[in-house]
């Protein structure tokens, strides 16, 4: 039986956030997903209808370069009044994390749940951690990790290793192992990411910081129902690198003690060439190899060191021009249970 979801306590946050009296909203972002978003439409109506949950759709097209926005459009014509459905497209491809963003910020459910177009994250799944949140008071946010990763062995255990280094590099926080963004969580949590400003977002570090009462759920991520992932090695060695560089002030801690010790050891040599070689030896000390060696290793240090100090510089530079983390060049909404609508 499905009981509600702390009424009272929901009833005033709805009334407060002026949110539909739906149970749950799901936040799916999109790129280029024209095979995957009416799938995902019919199976999560069916899942919640079935278990008598209302939800509401909220599809963020991510600046798709094929035909997303059309087969969504379509979702949205079709869709039945008892079940909301937005569509938000992006003017160009802003990335996930923004896609994120402008989803929560639409949304008017009671609950929130992120999830991927592509039904490798099951509705019905999403339902279960819906039932748990509602039936425990206690936990805030209902995180899926993957149990068993269908990939190649050097890309999991890549992942493997950025979770482990990130936890140690990190200040107050961490990210359990093979932790996902497939989350369904109350709208006090939403409300915290949302009053979070930054422009370089990090979903599982953000979730981390914000803090609240999680418990994990283990997951197998099904077979993409169309299509083939966006992740390549490449995205995946950006999305960590802004992870790091977002929570960690580690790799400036890590050029400061390489300094030192770089400067140490040269005093040492130093030391050993003056004493030992000339005093004692009495070894003439050839002096244009040395200097351009040391030369060149100083200076490559150098560069290392300015351009960690430079990375951290140009992202202040970027948050502080404050620019939006999307612009929207479309907004559909079907027809709303009191039969209203909106096209922009």
């Amino acid at each position: 039986m499905h009981s509600s979801l702390d009424d009272e306590q929901l009833s005033a946050s709805s009334a407060d956030t002026g949110a539909l009296p739906v149970d749950l909203s799901l936040i799916v972002p999109c790129f280029n997903e024209e095979g995957n978003v009416e799938a995902f439409y019919r199976e999560a109506v069916q899942t919640f209808d079935e278990a008598h949950v209302s939800i509401e759709l909220v599809f963020v097209d991510d600046g798709s370069r094929d035909a997303t926005l059309a087969r969504l459009r379509e979702v949205a014509a079709d869709a039945d009044g008892s079940v909301p459905v937005q569509v938000i497209s992006f003017s160009r491809n802003f990335g996930k994390e923004s896609a994120i963003y402008a989803g929560m910020k639409a949304a008017r459910g009671r609950t929130l749940c992120l999830i991927d177009a592509d039904l490798q994250q099951p509705p019905a799944l999403a339902l279960s951690m819906f039932d748990y949140l509602r039936t425990h008071p206690g936990t805030d946010v209902v995180a899926a990790y993957q149990d068993v990763r269908n990939e190649g062995k050097v890309v999991a255990w890549l992942k493997r290793s950025f979770y482990k280094w990130f936890n140690r590099v990190t200040d107050h926080i961490e990210i359990p192992e093979n932790m996902s963004d497939f989350r369904v969580f109350r709208r006090s949590v939403a409300e915290a990411l949302l009053s979070l400003p930054e422009t370089y977002r990090f979903s599982k570090g953000l979730f981390a910081w914000v803090g609240f009462r999680t418990h994990a759920v283990p997951y197998t991520p099904r077979e993409r129902n169309s299509g083939t992932s966006k992740w390549t090695v490449r995205a995946l060695f950006k999305y960590a690198f802004v992870g790091m560089m977002a929570f960690s002030t580690w790799p400036l801690k890590v050029v400061k003690w390489f300094g030192a010790v770089v400067s140490l050891a040269s005093f040492a040599y130093l030391l050993y060439v003056i004493i030992v070689d000339y005093l004692i030896i009495g070894t003439a000390v050839p002096g244009y190899a040395t200097l351009v060696s040391l030369m060149l290793l100083f200076g490559g240090i150098e560069m290392i060191a300015l351009g960690v100090i430079g990375d951290y510089l140009a992202r202040g530079y970027i948050e502080e021009k404050r620019r939006p983390l999307y612009i929207v060049r479309e907004r559909i909404e079907s027809d709303m249970p009191d039969g209203s609508g909106e096209r922009q």
